[in-house]
């Protein structure tokens, strides 16, 4: 999400509600262009009271040319006590969020071990701003909730954090915290015993989904078999004092993930897991374990009930997690697709009528005081805007209308099955742009940049050439584009571009 929160709280949210943190993504730093992150291990005991983490963090690095410095970042308010590459100890210096490593190492593989240990920032309003979320549930028990996305991993632990890099071979992650709560993370359960909980995924994963819950959880499951045939174990850890409803919300989103895998092709983490976790704060995006605090509020759709944040949420497990934007700038693949994906769930639900009258309804939200795509090298919290939401989604839905149903669906789950765009290959706008125009068989980049790159708004120019005759054309996009135009005699498709057309008419409106 960062933050979708149900379309119109996002809205009325101003993007600035976050607490002060060093910036995620930007310009890659030189140092860590030579750096290939390949794995994390993290092994961190996490005390309450203190509010406060101790361990370790391995990030297994492959160096594309010798070096002399490895640069992660990590945020201030950890002591580092040691640094190892490959086993030996190496110096380094901690300061302005970057953990500076200096010596000399060979192109290849290097093991980069930090021990350390502090207190990580508070979330001041989570999840519209980053941090640990300390606070008890009802029933007295502990409630510990980690959101990260506009800070990034270095939230918690040393990283390269930029969306470029993601460990290609995944994350082991072990949490030890007080016996009898329970710590819910991404992936699978590898081992627990008495409060040591080792979560392991073997997919690339963004840095932001590295993150883990804590609470006086139950685990209730059921298995979902995906569109291709696999079965794959649906998990909600949901506070103790809430598992009568999780059953009912796992049915809900099985019947999500039905109509997603038809739009976007298989879960993309069959040998995972799909996860849920109940959370303090509204709702975010993590990979196999979506925070979810909604608080069983729902709506209808089709007669059913129906959970907008965690239909989008979920949604982000294709759009944002396997679909990745390698660059800030272009956040909109991420929340742009998603929030059009949303709008799927009505299309199929109850129509076409009803899937229009969602863009009816947000279309007069856009602000459009800025562009969607800003440029390159965007950090987060440049690129984060609310129009990357609902513009995003209209682009969209405008998109389909230009191509046609044929072209654009098959396009679309194009987009989120290739190996080429999906898992470690990030994205781009320019690679959207260019699988689309190619379906399509014309270049589309006018209305991309149109539509994606300034605020202006489509211009169609109608003028009385007589008693009789109309002369309507496009004014400022150079690309030819199907409209309906209606006269006294009816409604017609016309194709239109720079270039006049005339119609016979008394009117034409």
């Amino acid at each position: 999400m960062r933050k979708y929160l149900l379309f119109i709280l996002l809205v009325s949210a101003a993007a600035g509600l976050r607490a002060q943190a060093p910036a995620y993504g930007g310009k890659l730093k030189p140092e860590q262009v030579n750096m290939d992150i390949r794995h994390y291990t993290i092994d961190l005991a996490l005390n309450i009271p203190d509010r406060s983490l101790s361990g370790y963090a391995i990030a297994d690095v492959r160096l594309k040319e010798p070096a002399s410095v490895l640069l992660l970042d990590l945020m201030d308010s950890f002591a580092v006590a040691a640094v190892t590459v490959n086993g030996r100890v190496a110096g380094f210096t901690h300061d302005h969020h970057e953990l500076r490593i200096t010596g000399s190492w060979q192109a290849g593989q290097a093991a980069v071990k930090v021990v350390y240990s502090g207190r990580p920032m508070i979330a001041k309003r989570p999840p519209w701003d980053d941090g640990f979320t300390f606070t008890k549930d009802s029933t007295g028990h502990p409630w510990v909730a980690v959101t990260a996305e506009g800070t990034g991993g270095k939230l918690y632990f040393p990283c390269k954090d930029h969306p470029s890099d993601e460990p290609d071979e995944g994350v082991d992650l072990t949490i030890r915290v007080p016996a009898g709560l329970v710590v819910a993370g991404p992936g699978l359960l590898v081992d627990n015993k008495k409060g040591v909980y080792h979560w392991r995924t073997t997919y690339p994963i963004n840095n932001y989904s590295i993150v883990f819950n804590v609470g006086d959880y139950a685990v209730v499951s059921r298995d979902y078999v995906t569109v291709s045939g696999h079965k794959v174990p649906m998990q909600f850890y949901v506070l103790k004092e809430h598992q009568d409803r999780a059953a009912h919300q796992l049915d809900m989103l099985a019947h999500m993930a039905q109509i997603k895998e038809k739009y976007f092709g298989e879960y993309p983490w069959v040998k995972e897991k799909i996860g849920l976790v109940e959370t303090p704060h509204l709702g975010m995006e993590h990979q196999t374990m979506n925070a979810y605090g909604n608080k069983f509020r729902y709506t209808a759709i089709g007669g059913q009930d129906f959970d907008g944040l965690m239909n989008h949420e979920f949604g982000h497990e294709w759009w944002g997690n396997k679909v990745t934007a390698g660059d800030w700038a272009d956040y909109w693949i991420h929340e742009g697709i998603g929030t059009f994906g949303d709008a799927l769930y009505t299309l199929d639900m109850e129509g076409e009528a009803a899937y229009e009258k969602i863009f009816q309804r947000d279309v007069p939200r856009i602000r459009n005081n800025k562009p969607i795509v800003l440029g390159k090298d965007i950090a987060e919290e440049d690129a984060y805007h609310p129009d990357i939401y609902p513009k995003g989604a209209f682009f969209m839905h405008t998109l389909r209308y230009i191509l046609g149903d044929s072209i654009f669906f098959p396009t679309l789950k194009h987009l989120s099955t290739d190996s080429n765009t999906t898992y470690a290959n990030t994205t781009s706008t320019e690679d959207v742009q260019r699988l689309f125009s190619g379906a399509a068989g014309r270049d589309l980049s006018p209305l991309f940049h149109l539509f994606l790159y300034t605020t202006d708004k489509l211009e169609v120019g109608v003028r009385l050439q007589d008693s009789t005759h109309w002369q309507v054309k496009l004014l400022n996009i150079d690309m030819s584009l199907p409209m309906e135009v209606m006269t006294s005699g009816g409604t017609s498709t016309k194709v239109l571009d720079k270039k006049e057309w005339l119609w016979s008419a008394k009117r034409c409106r």
